[in-house]
């Protein structure tokens, strides 16, 4: 990883390096959001050809095969957004381009350092520190449309069918009693609830218990627990999990809220949510084809918890 961030910067004229780095400790480095609007960083316009191709080379070091080819399929939905919208092939509010790069302190050192892409539908950020990766989230990965009708090259995609597939399958599993349990509310929320907060947090552990699902319900929990954390390397979805399991894996819950039959378009959510953390999923809106997906850890987005150790220990 820092290897990839020191070949992309080395690429980079005085003026691209100026727009593309931050130092750590600057608040920018806190700053995400997944809708479409101005960054800081350098955007894949604003760079040559090699440019670009080192950059994406830099995320496919935090992502997995899968993970990658879904950020660049996020990333190319926005030219169907262009001919659903009717906008001009110029248009810079739909652009597959506007993606920025971001760099955040002095690569490899020993002090901590990250990096972040981020665009519409679209947040990925490492942090890191002596040559280990301390903080995979917020990971935002989102799909307009969620199904692609539109008469395009891209009619018939689905980016989030698994994510949306198994958690209604799990669901028609459950007994009535479990259903009491999972279920939070009869109509989606709108979005996923903590928004680009700095900080995620839940004020209620609701929902079903991992701990209280038979063995075909834990194997399909897990399924879909797998989708989200193998977004990242094999190597970042292993450090996550043995993240998950000492807070205990057991005491992850499911929760429901919408449509449980999947054959209407009033919309639906659903959350995973422990004691450190938490993956939303939102198909809300645009008649339920605009499907949001959030991976938070509570105790760690952004580094804090690992960071804290590390200053805890060194005199700064």
């Amino acid at each position: 990883m820092a290897d990839a961030a020191q070949v992309f910067l080395a690429t980079l004229n005085a003026e691209q390096r100026k727009t593309a780095t931050y130092s750590f400790a600057d608040n920018e480095r806190f700053t995400w959001d997944f809708v479409p609007h101005a960054r800081h960083g350098l955007t894949l316009k604003q760079m040559q050809p090699g440019q670009r191709k080192v950059a994406l080379e830099l995320l496919k070091t935090g992502l997995s095969a899968a993970g990658y080819d879904k950020a660049l399929q996020i990333m190319d939905l926005e030219n169907v957004l262009r001919v659903v919208e009717n906008r001009p092939a110029n248009d810079t509010y739909r652009d597959p381009e506007n993606y920025y790069f971001t760099v955040f302190g002095d690569v490899g050192a020993k002090e901590p350092w990250g990096w972040r892409v981020e665009g519409h539908h679209l947040s990925v950020q490492f942090s890191t520190l002596g040559g280990r990766v301390m903080s995979i989230t917020p990971l935002f990965m989102g799909s307009n449309p969620g199904v692609v009708r539109a008469e395009v090259p891209q009619k018939g995609k689905e980016l989030m069918q698994s994510e949306t597939e198994l958690a209604f399958a799990l669901l028609h599993t459950m007994s009535e009693a479990q259903l009491n349990q999972a279920i939070l509310a009869k109509k989606a929320f709108g979005n996923i609830t903590t928004g680009n907060s700095r900080r995620a947090s839940m004020e209620r552990m609701d929902g079903l218990l991992l701990a209280d699902m038979n063995a075909k319900q834990r194997a399909l929990f897990l399924e879909i627990l797998g989708i989200y954390l193998n977004r990242y390397r094999i190597t970042l979805a292993k450090q996550q999990m043995e993240r998950i399991e000492k807070a205990d894996l057991n005491k992850l819950r499911f929760a429901w809220a919408g449509d449980t039959t999947a054959n209407n378009s009033s919309g639906y959510y659903y959350r995973i949510h422990g004691p450190m953390l938490l993956i939303e999923y939102d198909n809300s809106q645009n008649n339920a084809n605009h499907v949001h997906t959030v991976v938070r850890d509570l105790t760690n987005d952004f580094g804090d918890d690992l960071l804290r150790e590390h200053y805890e220990k060194q005199k700064h």
